[in-house]
């Protein structure tokens, strides 16, 4: 409807297509669905490669946050670890020079 083609709603709807399957949507299925304007159907392609570029862009972020996130964790874990090791070295220590007097 906001790219003006709401004269194809009807037909979109009765074939139960949703954002999914409009991403899926090539030439020869616009045409099968009754969009015989070749303009409006390259309306279309052009706003569903945009829409399939915006969601690769979101995909590969969401990506790299996630990598970013676990990169995060494992640094906090190296530095528990090592906090841990520090904490038992100290332990010991302390329980050999309780033993040697």
């Amino acid at each position: 409807m906001s790219l003006n083609l709401e004269q194809y709603v009807s037909e979109f709807s009765a074939q139960n297509i949703n954002g999914e399957h409009l991403l899926q949507l090539d030439g020869s299925k616009l045409k099968a669905l009754g969009m015989t304007s070749s303009q409006d159907r390259a309306i279309i392609k052009r706003r569903l490669k945009e829409m399939k570029a915006s969601l690769e862009k979101a995909r590969k972020a969401q990506e790299k946050m996630e990598k970013q996130r676990e990169k995060l964790r494992k640094k906090e874990q190296e530095q528990l670890q090592r906090r841990s090791k520090k904490t038992d070295k100290c332990s010991s220590d302390a329980t050999e020079g309780t033993n040697e007097q």
